[in-house]
């Protein structure tokens, strides 16, 4: 463990030792019986020169000195960003449980798992290790001594061996009441024990000057604390070892996912973070009665796979890519790009599949840890990633009309034995893989009935394995349309042909009917592509998309522009009785200024203009700036309510008739009584239209349903901005998109739908 002299203090890994000397001259050396063999021990003590200590005497040491007692130490681990080294600590819980571990350790390596079993600590090597996600390792460190600089933020501590030398010396100053002790070390450092609670730590100078004697005129001294008791330290709490809900996080375009250029691991555990102090909030009676544990979220990270070495993307993009505005060329490259990607049917299959197996790898590797696990598990996409997680869930399988279409594929005889294989490859212009193919005795027969490892088996690189592929499957869906087969996806399936509603003389109507269909489709003038018959059903590029290993519970999605992709492919309504096939709830979250999201509800409902449901603050209650928003806009309405109402009863009054011409006594009377009735009568009428248009909008509020993609309930969310975001919504647009991952809001949302089918009750915090 070798730490350069500016992350550790300017102190080296190697302790200093102490003389016999110094033993002899200090028969009652406690260190002599505490070290064990090979143990470091502690340096050279000296009195003090009286110069170096004369500022430093402020506390009376004349009380009895209370008896030494064993330091307690606490486990830190250390995190490195951007040339930045901080050391943070372990909870209470896994600090404790590598000490014991430590107590125990002999020659074989013992593991112990920290921070939610998402990390294990090897103890004997002092390295802690990553276990869902990659990520380089990290050291470990049993701490006792702290030091801070005055331009240090926080303690940091020393390393081990030179902690225990500290401590030595300490008991030695504590046992024999002995203070204002030098501990010189050979590599320059020099630390002064003026008493228990004023120690302190001097760097040694470059150049030093002869008259320059005493260690203060050398360098500004760093403070020294013993125990993490006496240092302010923001020690974590333990999270829940119970795990009622697993979340996997999908991210959306680019390898940041924040303002600060983090990466998807750092900002799902700030989402986890969040959630485990709402938590403690909102659920804090039931998580003392133990209903409550925890949610687990995971990172699913795509990113890599797409721009890694194995597709060689970066390097193609690269080659093409002009020289000038480099940094902005890299940034289009590196994130804006995976949009057209994910439009690409070659690079398509890579994310789907990325993110499939990511996942299925994720879950069983949870499984494996948690065994105990029963809960429920549910998917979240940011952006682009909400858009992956939807294409996926909708091509998920079940039930027996899957089964049945599997054998449909691989029973019926291929449709491409009429065409020669040269004649494909040639079509595709691949024909150098001929020879490749004729060697393994493959025909199109045979070569319909191979899979993407069996093509890559052969030496065929990935684009030309797309290509064969997607041509193969094109045909054979065009064979099945033609023949009347085609099993789309549950619930996207184009009506049959004697199912189109006839006109009275007979012929079938190109009309069709809502009920019939459950996608409806804008027909399109400038392309030839018909969408009925992609096997996905959604205008979606033509892929093989995996299956997952589980049934979701909820879909979330954060700024997801599903809605936009939908109408780009050419779908112009969603059948209200549409569902995912293993996915019964839906969600989907944005910011009002997000310049990504797009709503789903007008694409289900588009007779009526419904509002998005307002996320609650998770304090309880509006923003301050909406509520005055509303209060003002209420005060306006009846303001001019007021006025229209008096200018109506002015004009009445100037609309009498004049006095000269006003009829008898007795019929002036009696016109008189029938305007006050008719008056009555309108005014009665207008109250009643009134409460029944109220009591009709409250009707038609609760009668309307958005379909089943969310069981019935509403799907758009729509968070409060805050009111500095209200100035000027373009200022904050960026922002808006990205403010998802440290959002309470949405986090508070997330788990009320998750234990609200648990059947735990939420509370509001008391304010």
């Amino acid at each position: 463990m070798s730490q350069s002299p500016g992350e550790e203090g300017g102190l080296s890994q190697a302790a200093p030792t102490v003389s016999v000397q110094d033993l002899q001259e200090n028969p009652s050396h406690p260190s002599a019986s505490r070290n064990a063999p090979g143990e470091k021990v502690s340096p050279m003590m000296d009195e003090a020169s009286p110069s170096s200590t004369s500022s430093f005497e402020m506390l009376d040491m004349d009380s009895v000195p209370p008896p030494y007692q064993l330091v307690q130490p606490h486990w830190f681990f250390c995190r490195r960003a951007d040339d930045n080294t901080s050391w943070l600590p372990f909870s209470r819980e896994d600090s404790e449980k590598l000490e014991n571990a430590y107590a125990t350790v002999g020659e074989e390596e013992v593991v112990v798992a920290v921070d939610g079993e998402r990390y294990d600590v090897r103890v004997r090597e002092r390295m802690r290790y990553a276990v869902y996600w990659e990520q380089a390792p990290s050291e470990v460190r049993r701490c006792t001594w702290f030091y801070k600089g005055d331009k240090d933020t926080r303690f940091m501590p020393y390393p081990e061996d030179f902690s225990s030398s500290l401590e030595d010396a300490y008991m030695i100053a504590v046992t024999l009441d002995e203070w204002k002790r030098k501990l010189d070390f050979p590599s320059g450092e020099t630390v002064i024990l003026h008493n228990p609670k004023l120690i302190m730590q001097y760097q040694p100078m470059g150049l030093q000057d002869e008259w320059v004697s005493s260690p203060s005129e050398q360098t500004r001294p760093r403070t020294v604390k013993r125990g993490v008791e006496n240092i302010s330290a923001e020690i974590p709490d333990g999270e829940p070892e119970k795990v009622d809900h697993l979340v996997f996080m999908v991210h959306g375009i680019g390898p940041a996912c924040d303002l600060r250029f983090r990466s998807i691991i750092q900002c799902v555990n700030d989402f986890r973070s969040a959630s485990l102090s709402l938590l403690g909030s909102h659920y804090k009676r039931s998580q003392q009665e133990g209903k409550v544990g925890r949610v687990e979220f995971l990172p699913v990270n795509w990113h890599s796979a797409l721009h890694g070495d194995a597709t060689g993307v970066d390097e193609d993009i690269q080659r093409i890519t002009l020289p000038s505005i480099s940094r902005l060329r890299h940034f289009t490259n590196d994130t804006l790009l995976d949009l057209f990607f994910y439009n690409s049917p070659t690079y398509c299959q890579t994310i789907v599949d990325t993110v499939s197996s990511e996942v299925n790898r994720l879950h069983a590797l949870f499984k494996q840890r948690h065994p105990e696990f029963t809960g429920a598990i549910s998917v979240v996409g940011h952006s682009l990633g909400s858009l992956i997680l939807f294409d996926l869930l909708t091509n998920q399988k079940t039930g027996s009309g899957e089964a049945n279409r599997e054998e449909v594929s691989c029973d019926e005889p291929c449709p491409l034995t009429c065409d020669a294989l040269e004649q494909m490859l040639i079509r595709l212009d691949l024909q150098d893989y001929l020879a490749t193919l004729q060697r393994e005795n493959l025909d199109l027969e045979s070569l319909a009935l191979c899979q993407d490892g069996d093509l890559k088996d052969l030496g065929i690189p990935l684009g030309p394995r797309k290509k064969i592929l997607n041509y193969i499957r094109r045909k054979r869906v065009q064979a099945e349309c033609k023949a009347g087969t085609v099993l789309l996806a549950p619930g996207l399936q184009a009506p049959p042909q004697d199912s189109l509603p006839s006109d009275h003389h007979g012929n079938q109507s190109s009309e069709m009917p809502p009920h019939q269909s459950q996608f409806h489709r804008a027909q399109s003038v400038t392309s030839a592509v018909d969408y009925e018959y992609f096997d996905v059903g959604i205008g979606q590029v033509s892929i093989v998309y995996p299956q997952l290993a589980f049934q979701p519970q909820t879909f979330f999605a954060f700024g997801s522009p599903i809605g936009m992709f939908l109408t780009v492919r050419g779908l112009k309504h969603i059948d209200p009785n549409y569902t995912f096939p293993t996915c019964k709830s839906f969600y989907n979250i944005y910011h009002p200024y997000d310049p990504v999201a797009y709503r789903i509800e007008p694409m289900i409902v588009s007779e009526v203009d419904l509002e998005p449901m307002l996320i609650p603050h998770h304090k309880g209650r509006k923003r301050m700036h909406l509520e005055l928003k509303e209060s003002l806009t209420r005060m306006s309405t009846d303001l001019k309510n007021n006025v229209l109402g008096s200018l109506r009863t002015a004009w009445q009054s100037f609309s009498r008739l004049p006095v000269a011409a006003l009829p008898p006594v007795e019929e002036r009377e009696t016109t008189r009584e029938t305007t006050i009735e008719r008056n009555l009568q309108e005014t009665q009428g207008v109250c009643e239209e009134a409460e029944s248009s109220v009591l009709t909008e409250e009707t038609e509020e609760r009668e309307i349903k958005v379909g089943m993609l969310n069981g019935g309930r509403r799907i758009d969310y729509v968070l409060q901005e805050k009111p500095i975001e209200s100035f000027n919504e373009y200022l904050f647009a960026i922002q808006s998109h990205l403010c998802y991952w440290e959002s309470e809001d949405t986090a508070l949302l997330l788990l009320k739908e998750i234990y609200d089918k648990l059947g735990v009750a939420f509370e509001q915090p008391q304010q």
